[in-house]
């Protein structure tokens, strides 16, 4: 425990809720859920105003519709996420060297290495001028918690939510953390916390008073020692600027159970070109190959196969996961696929692209011929290539943006029997913009990147040198 509030724990409020009002004026102050919208969608974030109806993230989203049918529920838009996260972090790193990315919207920083505190004082200082930078870059808010250690310093910031700012003084953690629920502390799950609930612990001024050594009797020793130690408020973890990546993985649960044992295998194939994709954007590759299977019963299988040696070759990856999948039984039918690889480092082994190849050599005998290759030129493209592009090209997902050659920016209100809805609005816009729907086809309208939340001030925009 340190003897100052110099550990910043930041959580971006109902991030990705929260952009999205941003970006859409007509939304603000509105209920927005965020997430998958088929059958078995879930919530990934909801806003304040979505959840004064119970909405919550990781409930499904046919729940939520009950709950709140006249919310706007939108398709996540992972790159605008991304790009408001670095935003944030490069804010974070002008504070300390030492700062912990969790997710997109959430981080640790060590003030103390950085220099930018080094009491109470000057701790709430800066984390008070670092949520005005927030609001001044990105236009949305964050709630910070500050606090002697990472545990403390990640309840005040649930304690400040939505957009504030709480800092517990050292000295007072017992006292604070006494009436919590063990559920508050990490590593205390449903489980664990039903385990302790029977022994009649449900608060955590009840496990200190129980002593460790009952802890260790009741969960085990490692867990036993931990859990009573961040009971009494003790949590020495430093903040580490770098996490190591131990796996990178991708997954899809499907509307309707995939029966047909080609179709399997070809969303494996998929899965494992985007896994690769996701791979290579690390700056990794893998010697362990995972494929996930979830049965029609919500059973779940997985299996593994280690390569000879790391590669980050979508060939290896995909063939790998495919004579997995020959080893499961997917009769009655697959509602969710997963492919993933572990055991991680930043090299490749040459000798796997040789295997690679042999491979598809073998598979050309059976099969027919590989097109050619022409370096510098277009890979030839296949017909399902065709069809999945046609298919990408009448989708429309909810809330993503477009633009029209004559009505400028806007986003999707929603789709369907050949016909698209557009509101034409941007994040600067004063007022609610029009509505006007158009075919699906329609050759001015087309999918756009997401505009800046914030205007960029025109001398920024004109770039360095340009007065």
């Amino acid at each position: 425990m340190r003897p100052a509030p110099t550990v910043l724990h930041l959580d971006m409020d109902a991030f990705f809720a929260a952009a999205e009002q941003a970006a859409k004026p007509s939304l603000r102050g509105k209920p927005v859920v965020v997430g998958g919208l088929g059958p078995r969608g879930v919530v990934a974030t909801a806003s304040y105003e979505a959840r004064r109806f119970g909405i919550h993230s990781a409930m499904p989203m046919a729940q939520a519709r009950r709950l709140a049918p006249n919310a706007a529920y939108l398709v996540p838009r992972f790159a605008l996420y991304r790009t408001v996260s670095e935003q944030v972090m490069e804010l974070l790193g002008r504070l300390s060297p030492l700062v912990e990315p969790l997710s997109l919207d959430e981080a640790f920083v060590d003030l103390e290495a950085g220099g930018s505190a080094d009491d109470a004082a000057s701790a709430r200082a800066t984390g008070e001028r670092l949520r005005l930078d927030i609001r001044a870059v990105t236009g949305l808010t964050g709630s910070v918690g500050l606090a002697g250690s990472k545990m403390l310093a990640k309840i005040a910031s649930e304690q400040a939510k939505p957009d504030g700012l709480v800092l517990i003084e050292p000295g007072t953690e017992r006292e604070l953390l006494g009436p919590m629920s063990v559920r508050t502390l990490p590593g205390v799950g449903p489980a664990t916390g039903e385990h302790l609930r029977r022994a009649g612990m449900t608060t955590i001024a009840d496990l200190t008073e129980a002593g460790e050594d009952e802890l260790v009797r009741l969960v085990g020793k490692a867990h036993g020692t931990s859990l009573y130690r961040m009971a009494s408020g003790h949590d020495d973890r430093p903040v580490v600027a770098e996490r190591e990546t131990k796996s990178v993985s991708v997954e899809d649960t499907f509307d309707v159970d995939l029966h047909d044992r080609v179709r399997v295998r070809t969303e494996v194939e998929r899965l494992a070109e985007r896994c690769v994709r996701r791979l290579r954007e690390s700056g990794h590759s893998g010697r362990t190959i995972v494929l996930k299977v979830r049965r029609y019963d919500f059973s779940t299988l997985t299996r593994s196969e280690t390569l000879r040696g790391p590669t980050d070759d979508p060939g290896v990856v995909r063939e790998a996961a495919g004579r997995l999948l020959e080893s499961l039984d997917t009769t009655g039918g697959v509602r969710l696929l997963g492919v993933g690889v572990t055991g991680l480092t930043d090299y490749t082994q040459e000798d796997l692209f040789a295997q690679a190849a042999a491979d598809a050599e073998a598979a050309s005998a059976l099969d027919e011929p590989d097109p050619v290759v022409v370096p510098g030129e277009p890979e030839p493209r296949s017909d399902t290539d065709e069809v999945a592009d046609e298919v990408a090209e009448r989708h429309w997902p909810a809330g993503h943006d477009v633009r029209h050659a004559e009505f400028g920016a806007g986003w999707v209100q929603g789709s369907g029997v050949g016909r698209v809805t557009v509101r034409f609005e941007e994040p600067t816009s004063a007022v609610p913009g029009r509505v006007r729907t158009f075919r699906t086809d329609d050759p001015d309208l087309e999918l756009s990147e997401p505009l800046p939340l914030v205007a960029v001030p025109p001398d920024e925009e004109a770039g360095p040198g340009a007065a």
